[in-house]
């Protein structure tokens, strides 16, 4: 049952595949099932770009077909990483940011995999926040803000991101984490120099990097 929710799920997530920052958006991507030929079944559909441009002026859309077996990857793929973070996470953690969540991993799936956090999904584009709070009704740990990360104040045991650039994380957790996790996106200077733990993500995809921040106090005494 799990299984085709999040096919379902992913299906959505094409709508979001392609989307850049806003100061430089490019078309939103509506995924279909094939079902037959890639190219026939994008011929079919591709009247919906034109449809849905007039009806929402300013946006651009692009229709993509994906196969079956492309979906299942896609499930095993991000479904298992995103578990992983889950089980490496700190014991005691509580509160989690996913930062740049954009379709929801690695953050919505660790938030069903351990319901007693409270995560937050923080995401600057409107379009990518719309789905997720679309999304989050279905996870009652779950709310989504729709804000940059140098607007973000509030305190988080655990900042993680994925695919996000490093230093405007490490910006983040400085000033609001405990601790800091990098998914598939290595840290300034690989780690080195600095107290990171780091595990392989599935198929050899790249690694989780992990570290604590310093205390608040640490840093005053350092000054």
């Amino acid at each position: 049952m799990w299984r085709k929710g999040l096919l379902c799920w992913l299906l959505l997530l094409g709508l979001f595949a392609g989307v850049a920052p806003m100061e430089a958006a490019g078309p939103l991507t509506i995924g279909v099932l094939a079902f037959r030929d890639k190219t026939q079944v994008v011929e079919r559909w591709q009247h919906l770009s034109p449809y849905l441009e007039a009806a929402l002026p300013g946006e651009r859309f692009l229709v993509k077909a994906y196969t079956y077996e492309e979906l299942e990857a896609a499930v095993r793929f991000h479904y298992a990483e995103s578990l992983v973070v889950a089980g490496l996470l700190p014991e005691g953690v509580r509160t989690v940011v996913d930062v740049g969540s954009g379709a929801g991993f690695p953050g919505f799936v660790v938030a069903v995999a351990r319901p007693e956090l409270r995560m937050t999904l923080l995401e600057a584009d409107q379009r990518k926040a719309a789905f997720l709070r679309e999304a989050s009704d279905f996870a009652p740990n779950v709310r989504v803000l729709s804000r940059r990360s140098d607007e973000v104040g509030e305190a988080f045991d655990v900042v993680i991101s994925r695919a996000v650039r490093a230093e405007d994380v490490l910006e983040l957790a400085e000033r609001v984490g405990r601790w800091v996790m990098l998914v598939g996106t290595a840290p300034p200077g690989s780690g080195v120099g600095a107290e990171w733990e780091w595990w392989e993500l599935p198929e050899g995809r790249g690694k989780v990097w992990m570290r604590g921040m310093p205390e608040r106090g640490e840093e005053r005494a350092k000054g």
